[in-house]
């Protein structure tokens, strides 16, 4: 199978590329802009395999599209090209709606026109999928404020009350591929995701922005109390669900894919401190860098995903806990700091955003 991933050069998509590469016979072909968190260091062990390619196309380019799929002819497309940061939602919410739904519909389209000229067999084994947030759904109860608060969890079938620019994009975005569905026949399916973590994550995000901070003796900003609860997914068990949905999934279906790994931020934080005073000793406590600052604006309280569906139907179960999987995160920092470096290239110096709303 010939396997289209849109934004394969970034965080998850090289994630995915890796994981295909490493683990099947198929053959990718990575679509990727190369934004600011786009990096093809990322693809070093794989980029010498002779299944694979790399095009650099932006997916609101329909010519470039049309000729992507002539060329290259993808058995399905798993489409996780997407501007994904929140605070930089608040800051230039453009952005995020050019790429999120008008790139989602322009790829939606080339994608319809291709696969209606498939033959029939390969008309009737193509797929797309559509890799997405579980921050479509908003926000949960929080323990602090709701008893029993822990019962309460995402399904596929919670309505969606997207918070942020970055969350209504995407919501769009979903929306936009159901249609397609429904109106066209386009075969596809949709995944939603708990919050990722892992090696070659853009230091803008908590994790590694508190990893590399920490090193460095820069303050650890926490937004608010610190009591924002999320998942946590180690991205290396995110890309075998998704291949999984790709090659399992039935189409028309949701499913959510989550770490089963609920922590409140000030303890992510926290244990990573741990674990780097473990790993990179010093006389003072990493803990001491922890600066509380005001919190984002409409920042959702909490993110918790019953993965039950996945599990039931397709057999997947993460494999990393979240103590494991944190480890493997510091440590592939540790081992990494040459490409933290080169990847923030001068242009992004873990300054805060998201300030400007």
């Amino acid at each position: 199978m010939k396997i289209l991933v849109t934004g394969g050069a970034g965080f998850i998509g090289s994630a995915v590329v890796r994981h295909i590469i490493k683990n099947t016979s198929d053959q990718v072909v990575n679509l990727d802009k190369l934004t600011y968190a786009g990096n093809l260091e990322s693809l070093a062990d794989v980029s010498g395999s002779a299944r694979y390619a790399f095009e650099q196309v932006d997916i609101c380019n329909r010519t470039e599209l049309d000729r992507v799929f002539s060329q290259h002819q993808p058995d399905a497309i798993m489409h996780l090209a997407a501007e994904s940061h929140v605070d930089r939602s608040i800051d230039g919410p453009a952005a995020f709606m050019e790429t999120n739904i008008i790139g989602t519909y322009t790829l939606l389209e080339a994608a319809r026109q291709y696969w209606q000229a498939l033959d029939t067999d390969k008309k009737a084994n193509f797929r797309f999928h559509h890799v997405s947030t579980d921050e479509v759904y908003g926000d949960l109860p929080h323990p602090s404020e709701t008893p029993n608060a822990e019962e309460s969890l995402f399904t596929e079938d919670t309505a969606y009350a997207p918070s942020s620019p970055y969350s209504a994009s995407k919501a769009s975005a979903d929306h936009l591929v159901r249609a397609w569905n429904r109106t066209y026949g386009l075969p596809v399916v949709i995944t939603n995701c708990s919050n990722n973590y892992g090696p070659y994550h853009f230091p803008e995000k908590l994790i590694p922005l508190m990893i590399l901070n920490a090193l460095e003796g820069k303050p650890l900003p926490v937004y608010g109390n610190g009591d924002q609860i999320r998942d946590w997914l180690y991205v290396e068990d995110h890309a075998r669900a998704l291949y999984k949905v790709l090659t399992e999934g039935k189409v028309g279906e949701t499913y959510n894919i989550g770490g089963h790994n609920e922590l409140r931020n000030i303890d992510v934080v926290n244990t990573i401190c741990d674990v780097l005073q473990e790993l990179r000793p010093q006389t003072a406590s990493y803990r001491d860098l922890i600066t509380y600052v005001a919190d984002r604006p409409g920042h959702d309280r909490r993110y918790a995903i019953d993965a039950g569906k996945i599990r039931r139907e397709l057999g997947w179960l993460p494999q990393e806990t979240f103590e494991t999987g944190i480890r493997k995160a510091v440590q592939w920092y540790l081992d990494n700091l040459d490409w933290c470096r080169r990847i923030q290239g001068g242009s992004y110096q873990r300054e805060r955003l998201g300030v400007n709303a």
